[in-house]
Formats: C-alpha cells, structure tokens, sequence
C-alpha cells in the first residue's frame, strides 16, 4: 500500500504563500509513530517563516524562523490548528 494525499493546497496568504501537504502513510516515518507524513510551510519572500515536517530521522518538528523545535503531533486537525495559529503570528 502506497501513502494516500489527505490534504494537498496552495494558496497565497498575508505577505506570501502557504502550503499543506498531508498523507496517511501504511508504516509510520521513522521516529515518528503515527500514520502520517506531512509538510506545511510558511514562506515569505522566498524564506520559510513557519514550518512544521517530520522528515524521517528527525521526527515531527517545527520551524519557528531560524528555529528548530520538538513538535508533539496528536492528529490532523491540532496539526492544523497548531500551525495556523503559529502562521496568523508570524503574519501579524
């Protein structure tokens, strides 16, 4: 089994762009343990502002700017939410 798009869009917002991908994956991405691999991203000027991944080795994480933090994933729609809320900061 292959991993099935939950969410794909692109869209322009406040100064730049955001962009959410998500997949339900067969086998979690490791070390991550759940069933989903995404990326979602911030980018303004062509510099990422706000991003949250979880790129296999590093786990589930974000970008805050320049920084690089643990994120706690709990399911998609906090995901969501989490990183909205991060982006309506970033963009004030």
């Amino acid at each position: 089994m292959s991993a099935t798009p939950i969410l794909i869009d692109k869209h322009a917002f406040g100064a730049g762009f955001v962009q959410i991908i998500i997949w339900r994956v067969p086998q979690p991405v490791p070390p991550s343990e759940h069933g989903f691999k995404y990326r979602l991203v911030y980018v303004v000027d062509g510099a990422r502002v706000v991003g949250y991944d979880n790129e296999r080795g590093k786990g589930d994480h974000k970008h805050l700017g320049e920084e690089e933090m643990p994120y706690a994933f709990v399911d998609v729609p906090i995901l969501l939410r989490d990183f909205w809320n991060d982006v309506m900061e970033a963009a004030r």
